[in-house]
């Protein structure tokens, strides 16, 4: 097949992944625009069974799209909405694991290269093997094979000198042109995936969204220099989209939590404050089904709060069914969404999305906060954090200065939660303690539940 063909088909392919990013920036429109970058991927991988390069392999190419074509089909059809930010986290890896693939096969074969290519193909080799073990360890932890974080003595400097050896190494290989050792390319590779264990093993948790945004960036980087290594335009734009997005996405989840980058890498959640954060006062108030069905049917206007509880108690639906049983009675329902809220950006609106629950009543923190102040009742369901009052209060609490939904400033707070103890941080929410809060004890699918009963019968 021409060339010409091939190239163009490769930057139809890239222009599709754009567009279809584009519509991703809309719920609305976001279903098409997964359609129209799996179109972009489909023709990528038709034409490259054209490729002069490909040398007739095309058994094993099959083999190896039907293996993982299958397994991401079975697993994406199982997996389960609570866990799809581990599944994020995966497939993320295996992006950046597949740079770093193709990097190892370029360099094996030291085929004589400029030294520009070759450190193109070093650099991304080192960010894509960053990004999948880093990636892997994340999926560990939102999985909850490893728990907590992992902290030993001199761990920064530790880091710095794995890294700095790595860059020693990558720089030698660059430098010697086609005359490197394969040990020393091993020991590259090696020192790449350690130092992306070393790197993620500390962080927290409640970092997990700026993490996984983080790797997705060096992922599209991974990826557009190895574009530019085999001079693949679909390669390269996409890449280079995709490392841009989640560059910016990164910056805005952290801008939401009010810390920057380096704090997230570099430090510990929770190692925020100057010293101990202050006492709670006042003691949590329980309530019942019964009069918090009441309190909210007479209520004028209403705002739920989800957080990743809800999605642990798969309740999404039954919120939307109260939604609307409130909505029959004139009451006016909305829900507000917090930038870092869940366990990956954007993880409330895919879960109120499945439900049903329409695009025009879900607000963002900036466009809603305002409204707490007039609301009759807010309705907070597994969220912790973004709805915790020490953020704005005590300057030594881990959260101090990280923007919260101001759920504190409504007449009437209720609290759904499991038990009695701290959120996922591991810091007491103030809210929980204050005058205006009830807490409504119990698993979030099971009261959503007995709050639809008893509206039906008033």
């Amino acid at each position: 097949m021409p060339d010409f063909i091939i190239q163009a088909t490769y930057f139809l392919g890239a222009l599709l992944f754009i567009l279809g990013l584009k519509q991703m920036s809309s719920p609305v429109t976001a279903r098409r625009g997964i359609v129209w970058a799996g179109v972009g991927m489909v023709l990528a991988t038709l034409i490259t069974y054209f490729h002069h390069e490909i040398n007739h392999n095309y058994i094993l190419m099959t083999v190896a799209i039907a293996i993982g074509g299958i397994i991401a089909f079975v697993s994406g059809k199982k997996v389960a909405m609570t866990d799809m930010p581990q599944m994020i986290a995966l497939y993320n890896g295996m992006g950046g694991g597949a740079a770093a693939a193709i990097a190892a096969v370029v360099l094996i074969q030291q085929q004589p290269m400029s030294m520009t290519v070759q450190t193109l193909a070093v650099v991304g080799a080192l960010i894509g093997t960053v990004a999948f073990s880093g990636s892997l360890i994340a999926f560990f932890k939102l999985q909850g094979i490893l728990k907590g974080v992992i902290r030993f003595p001199m761990q920064q400097w530790i880091n710095a000198l794995v890294f700095v050896i790595t860059l020693t190494f990558g720089l030698a290989i660059i430098l010697s042109g086609t005359q490197y050792e394969m040990s020393s390319l091993a020991i590259f590779f090696v020192l790449a995936l350690v130092f992306g264990v070393l790197m993620t093993v500390p962080i927290g948790g409640a970092d997990m969204p700026v993490v996984i945004s983080l790797y997705n960036a060096l992922t599209g980087l991974a990826v557009g220099f190895e574009g530019f290594v085999l001079e693949n335009p679909a390669m390269m734009i996409a890449g280079i989209v995709v490392g841009s997005a989640g560059t910016l996405l990164t910056q805005l989840m952290a801008k939401a939590m009010n810390r920057p980058i380096t704090n997230v890498l570099f430090s510990n959640f929770g190692d925020g404050g100057d010293g101990e954060a202050a006492e709670v006062s006042g003691s949590m108030k329980e309530i019942d089904s019964t009069d918090v069905a009441v309190m909210m049917a007479f209520a004028e206007k209403v705002i739920v709060i989800p957080g990743y509880g809800m999605a642990v108690a798969q309740a999404q639906h039954k919120v939307w069914e109260l939604t609307k049983q409130l909505q029959e009675r004139g009451v006016n329902v909305k829900f507000a969404i917090h930038p870092v809220a869940g366990r990956m950006p954007g993880h409330m609106n895919v879960l109120l999305a499945e439900a049903g629950v329409p695009y025009d009543i879900i607000y963002d923190l900036d466009e809603i906060n305002d409204e707490f102040a007039t609301t009759d009742v807010v309705l907070v369901i597994g969220a912790n954090d973004v709805v915790n009052p020490a953020a704005r209060t005590d300057a030594n609490s881990p959260i101090y200065g990280m923007p919260i939904l101001n759920a504190d400033y409504a007449k009437n707070v209720i609290v759904v939660k499991r038990g009695k103890g701290a959120g996922f941080s591991g810091i007491e929410n103030h809210l929980f303690f204050a005058d205006n809060t009830r807490m409504l004890y119990g698993d979030g699918q099971a009261v959503a539940s007995e709050l639809v009963s008893n509206i039906k019968e008033l």
